[in-house]
């Protein structure tokens, strides 16, 4: 299922949250990691939500609803370039898992 405008516009938020270099953008990465994979990138804490501002954490319920409706990674929604980019960023030392 293609992902609609308003939860598209989330992610990409989410994703230059998760670029950035604050505690919230931490929250944002490990967020899109677990998504690409928990085992070996490592799991998301609830607590992390705390981080967030409104707006940031609206957009991660949004793209959490959107993960829970649909069995995709975020490879089909997303560049694997970015979810590259967040490994490299925030996992330096694990090699990019499939």
């Amino acid at each position: 299922m293609p992902m609609d405008e308003e939860t598209q516009i989330a992610l990409s938020r989410l994703v230059a949250l998760a670029m950035d270099d604050t505690g919230a953008s931490k929250a944002a990465a490990d967020f899109l990691l677990a998504w690409w994979n928990a085992g070996d990138l490592g799991g998301f804490d609830l607590t992390q939500l705390w981080l967030l501002d409104d707006l940031a954490a609206g957009d991660m319920i949004q793209v959490f609803a959107f993960v829970a409706r649909n069995n995709v990674y975020p490879d089909v929604v997303m560049d694997r370039a970015e979810i590259e980019a967040l490994v490299r960023r925030w996992r330096p030392d694990q090699a990019l898992a499939d």
